[in-house]
């Protein structure tokens, strides 16, 4: 961070968010660094809202500094951040359907969340407005142009998959719009955190996105240990992160074999869900359930890891790390890779939204190779550590007090982080930024260009979930 914007942000009160100090800024100082913080060349992670301010957390990937910063809702508005940072349209799409709060020179305020069937306006707001009726179906973008076709794909389509409405425009076969609607999850999970004790609102984190319940549950608890003051064991520490890398492993090997059945690649697909399978039984084996969903709680772990789980997830580790090598060999030179090559690159989508984990960069070939690798560094890191498990305690005690604090960890498809504020001993606010805030809008670059029939597998391989953005 160069030195006009940081000393601008240090010049300004703060507020004791642990272990980042939160600054709070004029209207004045958050448009000015609005200009002053993109020039840095400043990642935003992430924008939200309270009932009375807009909050920011922006990252400076050289110091390694994370900067929370607030400015004050003015007669229902504040400065908007998307002229700058593209990626915050969504953001201020989201917060004022939820909160009311109108980002005043935004590039867009198109509802999102609000489909104009809920009872009010602007849920969250201290007073909701009355009920709205939206067009049906939603209106999106026109793009001129002769002969060009639009195809709506979503919410609703056949097998399992993610409830997003992606509308592409089509000249001929070839993708050269593509524009994604939200909302059809949106289960109001921020207004069922607030007013809950601590190890209560973690079930909702938890049930953010079944791909990674556990990172978004690591998050959210230590933003609230943070908040408190406290330390978790050793051994619960440790545990964390053994289900954690279980978990990005797993999340990896799904998407691998999901993007294997869609372009027919029986034997990939075959081998990365009998691993998956068996590392899934390990881990309900160890700690209770396939997707270790409320195992990390605030304060710790649930439970335990005895000595016979640990030799039933070594040894789906080890067996996974076997075939590794032929897994590899299966994804270079034949007809996989040359059919991953060059597919929906997300490069001029990273340019725009530096965000976006580096792991995902590239063509729909790379990102393979990339969970590859992931795969294999995650095996390397578990293995020590299951050998060397610390003794002690699983958890400990939360004080009823108040306070703030925020919290990163590592999901397959990136850096989770959860901010929270808690009421003596009860959450009062919280937001919980998942990647998918910066890989949804990758997407939409992603395609572009891009053949019609490979829309699905471009998704695919990105690891899409729409639950984690319509909150």
């Amino acid at each position: 961070m160069t030195g006009r914007a940081l000393a601008r942000i240090q010049s300004a009160p703060m507020e004791p968010c642990q272990p980042w100090p939160r600054y709070v800024l004029t209207w004045e100082d958050w448009a000015e660094l609005a200009g002053l913080l993109a020039d840095d060349a400043l990642i935003l992670l992430a924008v939200w809202a309270d009932t009375g301010h807009v909050h920011a957390l922006l990252d400076d990937p050289v110091s390694g500094t994370i900067v929370p910063i607030s400015v004050g809702v003015q007669g229902g508005s504040y400065p908007a951040l998307s002229a700058y940072w593209p990626v915050a349209i969504w953001f201020e799409r989201m917060i004022h359907d939820l909160w009311g709060h109108a980002a005043l020179g935004g590039a867009e305020l198109v509802p999102w969340l609000d489909h104009g069937h809920w009872p009010v306006t602007q849920p969250m707001a201290s007073r909701p407005g009355p009920p709205i009726r939206a067009p049906e179906p939603p209106v999106f973008q026109e793009i001129p142009g002769d002969g060009l076709i639009q195809w709506p794909i979503g919410p609703v389509g056949p097998g399992v998959g993610e409830a997003a409405h992606l509308r592409l425009t089509l000249q001929g076969e070839t993708i050269v719009h593509a524009q994604a609607r939200f909302g059809y999850t949106h289960k109001g999970t921020l207004t069922m955190m607030r007013g809950k004790p601590i190890r209560t609102a973690a079930r909702f984190a938890a049930r953010l996105a079944g791909d990674s319940t556990v990172a978004h549950s690591t998050a959210f608890a230590m933003a609230a240990e943070a908040a408190l003051g406290v330390t978790v064991p050793p051994r619960a520490a440790a545990l964390r992160e053994l289900m954690g890398g279980l978990e990005r492993i797993a999340t990896h090997l799904d998407i691998l074999g999901s993007v294997a059945e869609l372009l027919g690649a029986a034997a990939v697909h075959g081998l990365c869900g009998l691993r998956q399978e068996h590392l899934r039984r390990a881990m309900a084996a160890g700690f209770g359930h396939r997707l270790l969903m409320d195992c990390v709680v605030p304060g710790g772990v649930a439970g335990d890891l005895e000595a016979a789980a640990v030799v039933t997830v070594r040894s789906a580790l080890e067996a996974l790390r076997a075939v590794l090598p032929g897994l590899r060999a299966m994804h270079i030179g034949n007809v996989l890779a040359a059919r991953l090559n060059g597919l929906g690159s997300v490069d001029a989508a990273r340019r725009t939204d530096p965000s976006i984990n580096t792991a995902t960069c590239g063509d729909a070939a790379t990102r393979a190779m990339a969970r590859l690798d992931a795969i294999t560094a995650d095996i390397t890191a578990l293995m020590p550590l299951l050998d060397a498990l610390p003794e002690g305690a699983l958890a400990v005690s939360l004080p009823s007090v108040s306070g703030e604090g925020l919290a990163r960890s590592v999901s397959a498809r990136g850096d989770v982080w959860h901010w929270l504020r808690l009421d003596h001993g009860q959450v009062a606010a919280v937001f919980p930024r998942d990647p998918g805030w910066a890989l949804w809008p990758a997407v939409e670059m992603a395609l572009c260009g891009a053949a019609a029939d490979d829309a699905a597998v471009i998704c695919c391989s990105l690891g899409l979930a729409a639950s984690v953005v319509d909150l």
